[in-house]
Parts: structure tokens; C-alpha cells; sequence
């Protein structure tokens, strides 16, 4: 059995898909196929259900994921020490991220990253649905790191670092009779007509949660999926939005207005308790955390 199989197999339960699961080794995918393949013959099982559009994990692949992905940490692990001696550090690291969110300076970081560590090979993954999306990928091991929000405390599976934070403001056309308001509270807003993101996204769950603690109904008219394109719909005239002050910053024709007990949205960077932090995981949280 061949550790290449080992790592084609893990991308594509990931993707569910051989073509991005070749995007994400940067190799052919018809050498992803075949590799799957093989290791499918020489365990005499079918890994994937490809009889329809969207392929599938089959039971027995849904079995064996958890020990392939533990047998490629443990690889990693074996490196890990080898490279104690000659202070290189090598492989590759998962990290995923939220679309449109720009607190944290991915590029910069991975900049300084790949300077100093040009072995590592760095492979980016956006949320499909926002926090909630890749708290599972951290869980299953699809994703060794996440720039990810919460909106309560941080999962027990999981250890989390805050990185950055924005606090919430309500976003207003230029003309709406809230607009020269210095703050507003939640019961203000009674009536009101929302834009926001969809359940899953962690705005909309910090948004959420304050209204029901306030005792306060709202009305969620137009639900988009790009969190740096909401701010566009108030401009637009189609209702208010409560949003990270990031996300507004550079909408036209809008009033942005502190909010109040409505807590921060706050970035963490995440891992997986249950996982062993390879030397590349650890040397990119230790940069992360540098402030540099």
C-alpha cells in the first residue's frame, strides 16, 4: 500500500469530487484516479459510489476515512522527528477560511509563511457554509487549521485562538429616520426589514441569539452567502442589516451606528483537539500569534 493512495483517497472523501481533489494536490487528476483505484483493488473494496453525478463515500469508505487520515498524521508524526535534526520542516498544511472576511491578512501571513519554511506546501479551502462548515472540516480532518467566528464559547473539539475582532454596527440607508442616531438598541429595531447572511454563518448566529435574548422579533427578508456583499442590498434601498464594521466599511450611501449588547465578531484561528499538530501547523500558529 502506497502513502500517495493513502493521501488520493483522504482528497477526494474531502471533495467528493477527482477533478478538485487533483486541484488540491496539484496533480492530474487522472493520476488521482488511478491511484484510487489501485488502492481499491489491492483492498478488494469499493472506497467511492460513483454510479451517480455526485460520488459518495461508500460504508466501507466511511469506515476506513478515520484510520487513513490517523495513519497520515502518523506519517507526518515520523517526519516531524526526522526533521528535529536538520531544523527543516516539510509537508503540508490544510487551512480554511471564510470568504469575504478580511480582519486576519491571509496573503501576508502565507507570505512570511513560505519565506520561511519554502518546504511546506500551503493549500487554501473557503467555507460552503460559513463557521459552522469548517468546524466539521476540522473535525473529520479535511482542514489541519481555520481562520473561522464563533458566537458563543469555543466547541469543547476544539482549540481556538482569537486573532482579531469587529465589533457590530447597524447599517442604514443614508435616508432612513435612524440614520443620524449616535446608537441604537435592539427594540429600536422592531418592524425593521433585514438583509443577512443564512443559518450557519456566525454573524447571523451572533445577530440571532441578541434578538432573542432581547425578546425581540425580526424579520430576515433577503439572505445572501457573501458576507462583503450584504452592506450593497441596504445602499440599494432593500432593508437594514446588522454587520461586522469591516463588512460596511466601504458601502456607499450608508450610515453605520454602534449597536448595543450585541457582542463583537471575533476571528479565531482553529484546530482540532483530537488531532496531533504537525511541525508545519505548529511553526504557522506560532507566526500567527506573533503579531509580525
Amino acid at each position: 500500500m502506497d502513502l500517495r493512495q493513502l493521501e488520493f483517497f483522504s482528497a477526494v472523501a474531502g471533495e467528493l469530487n477527482f477533478t478538485r481533489a487533483a486541484e488540491r494536490l496539484t496533480i492530474a487528476q487522472s493520476a488521482v484516479s488511478a491511484g484510487v483505484r489501485s488502492l481499491e483493488s489491492e483492498l478488494g473494496v469499493e472506497l467511492f459510489d460513483r454510479s451517480r453525478r455526485q460520488i459518495r463515500l461508500t460504508s466501507t469508505g466511511e469506515l476506513l476515512l478515520p484510520k487513513v487520515r490517523e495513519a497520515l498524521d502518523a506519517v507526518n508524526a515520523v517526519r516531524d522527528v526526522a526533521q528535529q535534526s536538520t531544523h527543516a520542516i516539510t509537508g503540508s498544511i490544510v487551512i480554511g477560511l471564510m470568504t469575504s472576511v478580511t480582519l486576519v491578512n491571509v496573503p501576508r501571513l502565507l507570505g512570511l509563511y513560505r519565506s520561511g519554511h519554502p518546504g511546506v506546501g500551503v493549500r487554501l479551502r473557503a467555507a460552503r457554509r460559513g463557521s459552522a462548515d469548517l468546524v466539521e472540516e476540522l473535525a473529520s480532518g479535511e482542514l489541519d487549521l481555520a481562520f473561522l467566528a464563533l458566537s458563543g464559547p469555543v466547541p469543547a473539539t476544539l482549540s481556538a485562538v482569537p486573532i482579531a475582532s469587529s465589533p457590530m454596527v447597524l447599517v442604514v440607508p443614508a435616508g432612513h429616520p435612524l440614520a443620524a442616531s449616535p446608537t441604537v438598541d435592539l427594540a429600536t429595531l422592531d418592524g425593521e426589514e433585514f438583509i443577512d447572511l443564512p443559518p450557519g454563518y456566525t454573524s447571523r448566529q451572533i445577530v440571532d441569539d441578541a434578538f432573542a435574548a432581547a425578546g425581540v422579533e425580526r424579520r430576515v427578508m433577503i439572505e445572501v452567502s457573501d458576507i462583503g456583499t450584504a452592506a450593497e442590498y441596504v445602499t440599494n434601498g432593500l432593508g437594514v442589516a446588522l454587520l461586522p464594521e469591516f463588512a460596511a466599511h466601504d458601502a456607499l450611501n450608508v450610515r453605520r451606528i454602534p449597536v448595543a449588547h450585541v457582542p463583537d465578531f471575533t476571528v479565531y484561528l482553529a484546530a482540532s483537539r483530537k488531532r496531533r499538530a504537525s511541525a508545519a501547523v505548529r511553526a504557522f500558529v506560532n507566526l500567527a500569534l506573533s503579531g509580525e
